[in-house]
C-alpha cells in the first residue's frame, strides 16, 4: 500500500452545540454530516471539513454530554494540525483572540511557524502555516466565519483551513511504529528534528504527513478532549482488502470490514497502542444529500431508520447557524 495520507481523524466532545460553534464559528469548518455513533446511536457523530468533505480535511467528533476528561499521554494522537495558507496567522491571532482562544506561536517546526491553542474540551490543536497548492484549494469553496462586526467574512479568500497538517503521534516504542508506517502503509521518512520524525504518505498536501514522537509520558486516558483514531486513505475496497492481508499476516488484530455508510473501514491498534484505521476514499458524502445541503439535516444508517423518531427525542438539540451548513 502507498497510502496517500490521513483520511480523516475522530475525537472525543463534550457538548455538542458548543462543540459545533467551535468548529463552524470560529475556525470555519463546514458541517458536512451530521449523523449517530453507530455504537451509539443515542449520541452524534459530526463531522467537519471543507465545502464537500474531500478526505484529508475531515475532523469528526463524538459529543458525549457528561462524560470524565480526557488526559494526552503516550499511545495516542496527542496534537491535531491544520494547514492554513502562509501570511495568515495575524487573521488567525486576532480571529482566536476575538474568540477568547489562548495561543501560542511556536517558531520554525521544519521550518514553518506553528499556532498552538486548545479547543473548548482541552483538545490540543494546530494551525501549520504552508504554501498553498493546487490540489488544497480544489473543493474547498467556501467555509464561512460569521462575524458580528464585519458580517460574513468569506475565507476562502486566503485564511481557510486547508485540511490536516502533519498531526502528532506519541509513542514509547516508534521504531515499531515506524516500521508500521513505512513498510505497509507506505508512508516514507523525509525529515527529523529533535525527537520528532516526519513521514509523508503519497499525497502532494500537508495532509499526506504525519509526525512521531517518542515519548516517555504516562500513557494516555482516552476521553473528553483526546483523539479516538486516526484513520488513512486507501483508494478503494480492492487496496483495502491488500493491507488488510499484509496487517493480518504480522499478527495484528484487525476487523473486519465495516460499512459506515460514507466509506468503508478496518481497524487495529497499532503496536504502541493508537487505535489506527483504513479508510476508502468512497462513496462519500454526496450519497444521502446533495453538496448545497450536507449537514442540514440528521442521516441516519439505514438500520436505524426505523427507529428515527426515538433516536430524535434522545438526542440533545442543536441549533444550526449560517456557517454550520454553509
Amino acid at each position: 500500500m502507498r497510502s496517500v495520507g490521513i483520511h480523516h481523524l475522530t475525537a472525543i466532545a463534550g457538548d455538542p452545540q458548543r462543540n459545533l460553534d467551535f468548529y463552524t464559528e470560529t475556525l470555519g469548518l463546514r458541517l458536512v454530516k451530521r449523523t449517530v455513533n453507530f455504537d451509539d446511536p443515542g449520541s452524534y457523530h459530526f463531522y467537519f471539513g471543507d465545502n464537500i468533505g474531500s478526505p484529508g480535511t475531515i475532523i469528526t467528533f463524538f459529543p458525549w454530554l457528561g462524560a470524565r476528561q480526557g488526559t494526552r499521554g503516550s499511545g495516542q494522537v496527542t496534537t491535531i494540525s491544520f494547514a492554513v495558507p502562509q501570511n495568515s496567522f495575524a487573521f488567525w491571532k486576532e480571529r482566536l483572540r476575538a474568540n477568547h482562544v489562548i495561543a501560542e506561536e511556536i517558531a520554525g517546526r521544519f521550518g514553518s511557524n506553528t499556532l498552538r491553542f486548545l479547543d473548548p474540551d482541552g483538545l490540543q490543536l494546530e494551525l501549520i502555516e504552508r504554501a498553498v497548492i493546487p490540489s488544497e484549494v480544489e473543493g474547498s469553496h467556501g467555509g464561512y466565519i460569521k462575524d458580528s462586526a464585519a458580517g460574513s467574512l468569506d475565507l476562502a479568500r486566503a485564511d481557510k483551513i486547508l485540511g490536516f497538517a502533519a498531526p502528532t503521534l506519541e509513542v514509547r516504542n516508534p521504531e515499531k511504529t515506524e516500521k508500521l508506517l513505512t513498510e505497509i502503509l507506505g508512508f516514507e521518512f523525509v525529515a527529523e528534528e529533535d525527537d520528532r520524525r516526519r513521514f509523508r504518505g503519497s499525497g502532494s498536501n500537508a495532509s499526506a504527513e504525519i509526525d512521531l514522537v517518542s515519548s516517555e509520558a504516562g500513557f494516555g486516558r482516552i476521553a473528553v478532549g483526546t483523539v479516538h483514531h486516526i484513520a488513512f486513505r486507501a483508494t478503494d475496497d480492492d487496496e483495502q482488502l491488500r493491507v488488510r492481508e499484509q496487517l493480518v499476516a504480522r499478527g495484528l488484530n484487525v476487523t473486519p470490514v465495516i460499512d459506515r455508510q460514507y466509506f468503508h473501514s478496518i481497524y487495529f491498534r497499532e503496536p504502541n497502542g493508537i487505535l489506527f484505521e483504513i479508510a476508502t476514499d468512497g462513496p462519500g458524502f454526496f450519497i444521502d444529500e446533495p453538496a448545497d445541503a450536507l449537514g442540514e439535516t440528521l442521516k441516519l444508517p439505514p438500520i436505524y431508520e426505523p427507529k428515527r423518531t426515538e433516536i430524535e427525542r434522545v438526542l440533545p438539540t442543536i441549533h444550526l447557524h449560517h456557517s454550520a451548513a454553509s
